[in-house]
């Protein structure tokens, strides 16, 4: 079964919580906006620390580290199966820096073009109520977790 691994990314402002969500990069999530944000996160490798793997991919998606003490959440499962392990971490960035890998796709589908686009096209922080509306069904839970973390 495959996994993932990520950070949820969270800071305090204004007495409220706010996390940091990614738009994952392409054509086929361009118009796409509630329903489509995500934790930073990704594919464990092979014999990889689930841990050390969501460090990796906030670094690889955002370009940040995670400077805070990391606290587990109760992983997560995707409407395609996928297991999602993240850790809640409290930290600061401005998402107008964000820094991402690419990838390459035959776009558009056919062409025999190939166009590299990044993994992650845009960063921002959400309030929990706001960060509900537009993440992937699949990691709602994250955000009820980490809410109940603090109360």
């Amino acid at each position: 079964m495959k996994q993932s691994a990520g950070i949820a990314l969270y800071r305090r402002r204004g007495g409220r919580l706010e996390v940091l969500l990614v738009h994952p990069g392409g054509p086929f999530w361009a118009r796409k906006d509630h329903g489509a944000w995500s934790i930073p996160k990704g594919e464990v490798d092979p014999d990889e620390e689930l841990f050390d793997a969501a460090i990796r991919e906030l670094r690889e998606e955002t370009g940040l580290e995670a400077p805070g003490t990391a606290v587990p959440l109760r992983p997560c499962r995707q409407r395609g199966g996928k297991i999602v392990h993240a850790w809640a971490v409290e930290g600061d960035a401005d998402p107008s820096l964000l820094r991402s890998n690419s990838f390459t796709l035959e776009w558009p589908q056919k062409s025999g073009r190939h166009q590299v686009f990044p993994e992650v096209d845009r960063a921002d922080w959400f309030s929990l109520d706001d960060a509900r509306k537009r993440i992937l069904k699949g990691q709602v839970g994250f955000l009820d977790r980490l809410m109940a973390h603090f109360q």
